[in-house]
């Protein structure tokens, strides 16, 4: 009996500095892991950091296929959007939202698949993410646009503008062909479509000979050939030398409008413009 009152003793005086010794392990990381983001007791945010090899390994993997895009350090870049500052990736949790893109791609946006190992995807994340951490740093040399950075306008008197000052009303209609169109465009990208639409259809008049003028829309033209798509959907052409030909090009309007607009009309625009949901 004294002997078992004094192992129980023992493990009662032992135990405590067991439990003290297995939390510490258990939020010891493991070497190689990344460490676990979070918030710090000072309320401060607590980044993912990842090991150093890692990093390096996803760096060299993005530069060669991601930085034409994106840009060299994930800032944006010819055509992809900045992702230090995308929302995916700040929500991402250890790859779980990057690897479904990398993967499957953005065909809509231009972005193919790309067939990579876990430990490649586990890479990219890791230098996506530290990039992304050290981003705030940094001192100047933004390249990404946010929706928020176009809100600044009035959308009343974008509204006014529209109809008015403008002449946006002789061409397009809120409720007919810009219906919807801030649920179609964000940000950068509407603005781009405000004021130099990439893809309006041109207009064309063919006069023939005879004398009869047949319309459609815009499929050719050179020195030589002028071609349209007529009602019909067919596709039909003439020497430029046989007919004469008139074009109605939507896009010159709003090149005209580049050297007229004030920032507050572009702003004002904008701001009315992303109200048609």
């Amino acid at each position: 009996m004294n002997f078992l009152r004094a192992a129980l003793h023992g493990y009662v005086l032992w135990a405590p500095l067991l439990l003290s010794l297995a939390a510490s392990a258990a939020q010891t990381p493991t070497p190689g892991a990344p460490t676990k983001g979070g918030v710090s007791q000072n309320g401060t945010a607590v980044h993912t950091t990842y090991p150093p090899a890692l990093v390096e390994s996803g760096s060299i993997l993005f530069r060669q296929d991601c930085s034409f895009c994106h840009g060299r350090d994930a800032g944006g870049g010819e055509s992809g959007p900045d992702l230090t500052r995308s929302k995916l990736v700040t929500e991402d949790v250890r790859g779980d939202k990057i690897r479904a893109v990398v993967r499957n791609g953005r065909p809509d946006k231009g972005m193919p698949p790309f067939d990579f190992s876990d430990r490649q995807i586990a890479s990219l994340t890791a230098f996506i993410h530290t990039q992304q951490n050290a981003a705030p740093k940094k001192k100047g040399g933004r390249k990404g646009v946010e929706a928020s950075d176009l809100q600044t306008g009035n959308a009343e008197a974008g509204k006014q503008y529209f109809e008015g000052a403008g002449g946006c009303a002789t061409c397009h209609s809120p409720t007919r062909d810009l219906a919807g169109i801030a649920s179609r465009y964000k940000g950068l990208e509407l603005e781009q479509q405000m004021l130099y639409p990439k893809h309006a259809k041109s207009r064309v008049a063919v006069t023939l000979a005879s004398g009869q003028t047949i319309t459609g829309t815009l499929d050719y033209l050179d020195e030589f050939t002028v071609g349209f798509i007529d009602a019909t959907g067919w596709y039909r052409s003439w020497r430029t030398s046989d007919v004469q030909y008139k074009v109605d090009a939507p896009v010159n309007a709003h090149v005209e409008l580049l050297s007229k607009y004030t920032d507050a009309d572009i702003h004002d625009l904008m701001a009315y413009l992303q109200t048609l949901h």
